[in-house]
């Protein structure tokens, strides 16, 4: 089972010219297959003269859905290097275009993968990337006079704070990996004297 992946940290463009072609990579986030083929026909309508209009995106968590295409490049060239630099730096949801524009230069379909696998990286250490990591998800109940304090801990130890409620006591979800729950249980018991309410909910990926 997944415990991590990567998203692209927003949308964003980079262009690479090689022997005379040009190479426009689109990213984006995509929360479904249908966003992500949305996309791809927005960048194609944007360039309806490129020669090629190159696409691959990932969706799920544990990769699920897969998809690349060559758009009329030699088999192979094109959309599954793009993939593939996709699932190599774990970036899950998203979606990648790389429009070319020939320049009259045959590249050879090294120099094809090259350039469309290249241009996909270089775009994406250019938006940047997010981690996201699965948790579990903890709800801690305490009254008003420790809530304060306790938040301020939680924050501290670097745990992730999702929510704070404020009712008849305060309620505090947080974000929690699987093997730090003895640990966090241990903690939580010192930190508030034992006065502190622990329930365990599901799993989301933060």
């Amino acid at each position: 089972m997944q415990e991590r992946y990567r998203v692209v940290a927003r949308a964003g463009g980079h262009e690479v010219e090689i022997n005379r072609s040009r190479f426009l990579c689109a990213l984006a986030p995509v929360a479904s297959e249908q966003e992500a083929q949305d996309f791809v026909a927005r960048v194609r309508k944007e360039h309806p003269t490129a020669t090629h209009n190159c696409y691959a995106y990932v969706i799920g968590a544990d990769a699920s859905v897969q998809k690349a295409s060559d758009d009329g490049e030699p088999g192979g060239t094109a959309g599954v290097p793009m993939l593939q630099m996709l699932m190599r730096r774990e970036v899950r949801y998203t979606a990648a275009v790389v429009t070319r524009y020939y320049g009259g230069v045959k590249l050879g379909a090294g120099g094809l993968i090259r350039a469309y696998g290249g241009v996909v990286g270089e775009t994406l250490d250019l938006v940047g990337t997010l981690t996201r990591q699965r948790f579990r998800l903890a709800t801690v109940t305490v009254d008003h006079q420790r809530a304060g304090r306790l938040e301020n801990d939680l924050r501290a130890t670097g745990r992730t704070v999702r929510e704070v409620r404020y009712g008849e006591a305060v309620t505090i979800e947080v974000g929690l990996p699987d093997a730090d729950l003895p640990a966090f249980r241990a903690w939580l018991a010192d930190t508030t004297a034992g006065t502190a309410v622990l329930e365990l909910g599901g799993e989301a990926f933060i």
